[in-house]
């Protein structure tokens, strides 16, 4: 065992220092319990700061730090996103014809099924005539007619009403189309205007012209 002299001089690893809530200067050789929650600064033998801990949390603070931290991960992850879908964008449409020449293809798109759904229902319409020249021999008591023209009758209306049905939505589909189109456009006008101005900002390195 070494002298006692020698045990005395020996200098301590690290030393704690901390102001308390009451404005005393604590020192002690581990981490001070009346400085729990403040700051502790660390030193060494020489009195030089070797670092520095922070307040101990409570409980409900490191719920509330983990959920702060979640939501900045959340934010960082949706920025990155957005940037991500911005150049996607960029590269698929470079300039303002492309991006009106593939929203015109979009609606015509549109409007060819809608021209299928308009000829179907003249081809129906022309049934109806066909099967009404046959309900014109019942015309005075039309419960009489026979069961299959009734179910004919009802097929056709129904048909006719489902083709109107199918015109509506796409014209829906139209409009929502158009919506996107106009959104994107407003995006990238403000996208284009920045690459703009970063190719003339950005300079050259010498010789390279």
């Amino acid at each position: 065992m070494a002298p006692v002299w020698a045990q005395q001089d020996k200098p301590a690893q690290e030393v704690y220092t901390c102001i308390d809530k009451s404005g005393r200067r604590i020192t002690a050789d581990r981490p001070i319990a009346d400085c729990i929650d403040r700051e502790q600064r660390i030193l060494d033998h020489t009195g030089a700061e070797r670092r520095r801990i922070g307040p101990t949390l409570t409980e409900h603070e490191r719920a509330a730090q983990e959920v702060q931290r979640r939501k900045e991960a959340e934010q960082r992850a949706r920025i990155a996103e957005e940037r991500r879908r911005e150049r996607v964008l960029l590269a698929r449409y470079p300039d303002e014809a492309t991006h009106r020449e593939e929203r015109l293809n979009a609606l015509a798109q549109v409007d060819e099924v809608v021209a299928v759904a308009h000829k179907r229902i003249a081809d129906l319409r022309g049934e109806r005539k066909r099967i009404d020249v046959e309900l014109e021999f019942y015309r005075r008591d039309p419960a009489k007619a026979p069961a299959k023209l009734q179910r004919q009758i009802a097929e056709n209306d129904e048909a006719v009403a489902e083709q109107q049905r199918f015109i509506a939505a796409q014209d829906q589909e139209k409009r929502r189309i158009a919506q996107r189109f106009d959104a994107e456009l407003a995006q990238l006008r403000q996208l284009w205007a920045a690459q703009r101005a970063s190719a003339e900002q950005w300079t050259p390195p010498p010789g390279t012209r």
